[in-house]
């Protein structure tokens, strides 16, 4: 297990990959190639429906500093300055776009032994403050993720969250939408070797009294392709598999159907990674 808590983010992280990572119905194309002076340039399409999307990323490394520059279909102009451990532990984060002047944001992210720290701002004169807090060990962790809108002088988010993890079995419990949303989530590994592992999460809406269930699995067939397959409480099933027919470049296809609607047509989606 890693060293230290992590950030709030990391709580339920597991479950969530496991139920929702790589699944999706779109179709969506992804190429990376590295310029001899060690430039990665990626280019993604996807189309959903009759929307078809596509970006430009440029990546650029110079010792700890890195810097990704992405133009979309919709002329968007977004970069991102990351530093890496200007002092032990921490992380610093620049980024806008272009043309949205109130963009503008610096992120700070500090690792220690025992807490997990991320703060931002807006670079605006009236920006939102956003802070996220983790305490406690690998083991046992408790954090809350808020947001202030110094304009309004309001919280516009206040989340708390609860994780434990040991050697096999990740549980987590959050508290989300202002205390509207309470959800409960697990990851149990039950053969690491295929990487059969099994998860699941509910969540209670209070403001609606309706609860919401999903429950999946993935294995691994060989050391290359992996299955996954996720079904909720209102009858949507998913599948995938994903398989890595060269080192870091995958292609993966899903689909979802409604159990409870079968007169409705199955939904499809592919995704295609190459890297060097």
């Amino acid at each position: 297990m890693a060293k230290g808590p992590g950030l709030y983010s990391d709580i339920g992280k597991r479950a969530r990959d496991l139920l929702y990572k790589d699944f999706q119905t779109d179709h969506k194309f992804t190429i990376t190639t590295y310029s001899p002076t060690g430039v990665a340039i990626t280019s993604s399409g996807s189309k959903k429906g009759e929307l078809f999307l596509a970006d430009v990323n440029t990546q650029l490394r110079n010792k700890n500093i890195t810097t990704d520059i992405k133009v979309d279909t919709s002329s968007n102009l977004f970069t991102t300055v990351t530093i890496d451990e200007p002092a032990p532990g921490l992380k610093a984060i620049f980024s806008f776009r272009v043309p949205d002047q109130r963009s503008g944001k610096v992120e700070l992210q500090y690792l220690h032994d025992y807490a997990g720290i991320s703060s931002s701002v807006g670079l605006t004169a009236n920006p939102i403050i956003n802070f996220s807090g983790v305490i406690g060990t690998n083991v046992l962790a408790l954090g809350t993720d808020v947001s202030f809108d110094t304009k309004t002088g309001t919280l516009t988010k206040c989340n708390a969250g609860l994780n434990f993890t040991n050697s096999d079995l990740v549980a987590s419990l959050t508290l989300n939408d202002k205390g509207d949303t309470l959800s409960a989530s697990y990851y149990h590994s039950i053969r690491p070797l295929t990487n059969t592992a099994v998860g699941g999460e509910v969540s209670h809406s209070f403001s609606t009294n309706e609860n919401t269930l999903t429950v999946g699995t993935q294995h691994a067939l060989d050391p290359l392709t992996t299955i996954k397959a996720r079904v909720n409480n209102y009858g949507k099933a998913s599948a995938l598999l994903q398989h890595e027919w060269r080192p870091k470049s995958l292609f993966t296809i899903s689909g979802e159907v409604d159990t409870k609607s079968i007169d409705k047509s199955a939904k499809f989606g592919l995704a295609l990674a190459l890297k060097p």
